[in-house]
C-alpha cells in the first residue's frame, strides 16, 4: 500500500451547472434546452427534460449540508444567463434570481465551501438564439459580456473563482457539427464562426472582470481529450495531430498561449470555413489573460489515418482522420464502452506543464458513469455500493499525484457530479453523482463514493495499492 498526499490547500469538491440542477421555478427566460425539449421531447432519453432535476432552487440549504457531509471545501456551479438577467439587451438583473444566488452562495460560504462560479454551461437564452442565432452573432458576445459584468458586480465580493465558459467547444460540436445540441445545424463555417464569437465573448468578460478590479481570479474550463494512435505509423501520428489541433488546441492555444494555431487557420481557409472577424476582436481575444485553467477529462480519443473516403457534404474535423477503438483497451461497460485510460491525466498535465507555461490549473471535472441498475439498491447500511467508481477514481488520482510530483501546477479536483443530475439529451441515462436522485420522490441517497471522498478530502490524500 502507498500513501498519496496532495499539496496543502488543495481543493476537493464537485462540479455541476445551473440548468442541470436548479429547475425552472421563477426563471425569467427559457434557455434553448427548455424550448428544444418543448418542441422535440423525443430527442431526450425517456422524454425527460430540464424541469426534472434535483431542484436546487428550493433544496439548496439541505444540499449544501450534504456537500459538507461529503467533505467538499469547494463546489462549482453556474449562474444561468436566462435566470439572472431580466433584460437580455441591457444586462439588468431579475430581483428573484439575485435573491436566490446570494442565498445559495451565502449557504456555501457559511459551510466552508468555496464557490467557483461559471457563467456559461451550454445554456443560451432562447430569445437570443432565435433573434440573433446565439453565438453566430458577435452582438451576442457583447450581450454575454453585459451579463458577466452584472454577475461580477453583484457577486464578485463573494466569489473568488470565476469561469467564463465550461467546455466552449461543445456548443460548436453539438450545435453545428454533430447534431446533439440545439440548433442542430451541420455547417463547418458556422461552427468556426461560433467558436470565434465564443472566444470573443470570453475575452470581453475577462476584460469586464479586470475593469472592476475585484479581488479574485478568472479562468475558463476546457475539455481536453488527448489523441492516441493505434499504431506508430507516420500517417496515424499525423491523424492524431489533426485531432489535437481541432479538439484541444483550437481553444487552448488562443486562450492560454495567446496565439491562433496557424495550421488550423490554414485548414479552415482551405475549406472556406474561416470565420468573419476583425483585427480588433482577434487582438482582444489574444490579449485576455486568464489566471487559471480548468480541465475536464473523461475519456481518451483514439484515431487513425483515414482509410475510407470522407462522405459528408459539409466540413468536420473527421475529414483528416477516423475515430478508432483500441483493441487492447479497457472499457467502461456502463458508459457506451468508453475507453478507460488513467494515464491520460498524466499526459494532459505534462502537456500543460511543457507547452502552456505550466499555468495554474485544476481538474474541473472527472466522472465515472454508471447506470442506475448497475449501481443497484442501497445495502443494509443504506449505502449504494459504487465501488467500481471508487476504484477508477483512485487510478486517475494516482496519475494526477505522479504529475504533481513531476511539476504539474494543479491545485484541485472536482468530481462530476454532486447529485445525479439531468444531462442534456441523455437525461438520467448515466448517473455520476455522489448521491442518487430518486426521480419520483426527490430523495437523495448516499453512495459509497461519497463516504470515500469525504475521507479523501479530510486526509488530503489516500492510501492505495494502485
Amino acid at each position: 500500500m502507498q500513501q498519496y498526499q496532495f499539496p496543502q490547500g488543495f481543493l476537493w469538491g464537485a462540479a455541476a451547472s445551473g440548468p442541470q440542477t436548479e429547475g425552472v421555478t421563477n426563471k425569467r427566460h427559457r434557455s434553448i434546452w427548455d424550448s428544444w425539449f418543448a418542441e422535440q421531447p423525443e430527442r431526450f432519453y425517456q422524454q425527460v427534460g430540464p424541469q426534472t432535476v434535483c431542484d436546487t432552487y428550493h433544496q439548496y440549504p439541505q444540499d449544501v449540508a450534504l456537500m459538507k457531509q461529503t467533505g467538499f471545501n469547494s463546489f462549482r456551479t453556474s449562474i444561468q444567463w436566462s435566470r439572472l438577467i431580466a433584460d437580455l439587451e441591457t444586462g439588468a438583473p431579475d430581483p428573484d434570481a439575485v435573491r436566490f444566488y446570494h442565498a445559495y452562495l451565502d449557504e456555501m460560504i457559511a459551510n466552508g465551501i468555496e464557490p467557483m462560479i461559471n457563467l456559461y454551461h451550454f445554456d443560451m437564452p432562447e430569445a437570443l438564439q432565435k433573434q440573433y442565432g446565439g453565438f453566430e452573432s458577435a452582438h451576442v458576445a457583447e450581450l454575454f459580456a453585459r451579463f458577466a459584468r452584472t454577475a461580477f458586480s453583484l457577486f464578485g465580493h463573494k466569489v473568488k473563482y470565476w469561469i467564463t465558459f465550461n467546455e466552449p467547444i461543445v456548443p460548436v460540436e453539438g450545435g453545428y457539427l454533430y447534431d446533439f445540441h440545439y440548433p442542430c445545424k451541420k455547417d463547418g463555417r458556422l461552427a468556426a464562426q461560433v467558436a470565434f464569437n465564443i472566444m470573443l465573448a470570453h475575452a470581453k468578460a475577462v476584460t469586464a472582470y479586470r475593469e472592476l478590479a475585484l479581488a479574485g481570479e478568472i479562468g475558463v474550463v476546457l475539455n481536453l481529450t488527448p489523441s492516441y494512435t493505434l499504431s506508430d505509423s507516420d500517417a496515424d501520428k499525423k491523424a492524431a495531430g489533426y485531432a489535437d489541433l481541432f479538439f484541444n488546441r483550437s481553444f487552448l492555444d488562443p486562450l492560454v498561449k495567446h496565439e491562433f494555431p496557424k495550421a488550423l487557420c490554414e485548414i479552415l481557409a482551405a475549406h472556406d470555413c474561416l470565420p468573419t472577424t476583425s483585427k480588433d476582436d482577434a487582438a482582444l481575444i489574444l490579449s485576455a489573460d486568464i489566471d487559471f485553467l480548468g480541465v475536464n477529462y473523461y475519456v481518451p480519443r483514439r484515431v487513425k489515418a483515414r482509410e475510407s473516403e470522407y462522405d459528408l457534404d459539409y466540413f468536420t474535423p473527421e475529414y483528416y482522420f477516423e475515430n478508432a477503438v483500441n483493441p487492447q483497451g479497457r472499457f467502461n461497460p456502463y458508459r457506451d464502452n468508453n475507453e478507460i485510460l488513467p494515464q491520460a491525466i498524466y499526459d494532459i498535465a505534462a502537456n500543460i506543464r511543457d507547452n502552456y507555461g505550466n499555468i495554474k490549473w485544476y481538474l474541473a471535472e472527472i466522472g465515472i458513469a454508471m447506470d442506475r441498475q448497475s449501481e443497484g439498491e442501497p445495502g443494509a447500511d443504506g449505502v449504494i455500493d459504487d465501488t467500481f467508481r471508487i476504484q477508477l477514481m483512485e487510478e486517475h488520482l494516482v496519475q494526477l499525484h505522479r504529475a504533481i510530483a513531476d511539476g504539474a501546477n494543479c491545485f484541485g479536483v472536482h468530481q462530476w457530479t454532486f447529485i445525479d443530475n439531468w444531462s442534456w439529451i441523455n437525461a438520467f441515462k448515466r448517473r455520476y453523482g455522489f448521491w442518487r436522485l430518486d426521480l419520483e420522490t426527490g430523495e437523495r441517497q448516499i453512495k459509497r463514493n461519497a463516504l470515500w471522498f469525504a475521507e479523501l478530502a479530510s486526509s488530503n490524500g489516500f492510501t492505495s495499492d494502485k
